[in-house]
């Protein structure tokens, strides 16, 4: 699966987070999602630099990052769980994040292949 076939899988399965998402997917999301706030956080910041003084230009800055931020944020954790459901995990598991340390074990769980064959959560 390439850049271009992870990202369209990921914005038509928008909300879902039934069945698997192999590593190729998971991983050219997470790029393109730090591709696009690196860009929007360019955006914002020459638009804070250049119209210092004109506050309704500023606030169109913050709004165009937030709303990318919030655009990609249903989609990120729809990915991620089917990510654990290819590792035959719960996708509550992704609530291991909010844990000290546990953003550490997800992102080992996130780089080790998935179960081969199927798995209670699809083929």
């Amino acid at each position: 699966m390439g850049f271009g076939e992870a990202v369209s899988t990921c914005w038509k399965k928008y909300g879902d987070f039934d069945g698997r998402a192999q590593r190729p997917e998971f991983w050219w999301w997470v790029l393109f999602v730090t591709l696009l706030q690196i860009a929007a956080s360019i955006v914002l910041t020459v638009l804070l630099v250049l119209f210092q003084n004109a506050g309704f230009l500023q606030w169109l800055g913050v709004m165009i990052f937030m709303i990318v931020v919030l655009a990609v944020i249903l989609p990120s954790i729809a990915v991620s769980v089917r990510r654990l459901h290819d590792r035959d995990l719960s996708g509550w598991w992704y609530l291991l994040g909010f844990v000290p340390f546990g953003s550490i074990v997800l992102l080992v769980w996130y780089v080790l292949p998935g179960t081969p064959g199927p798995n209670r959560y699809g083929d």
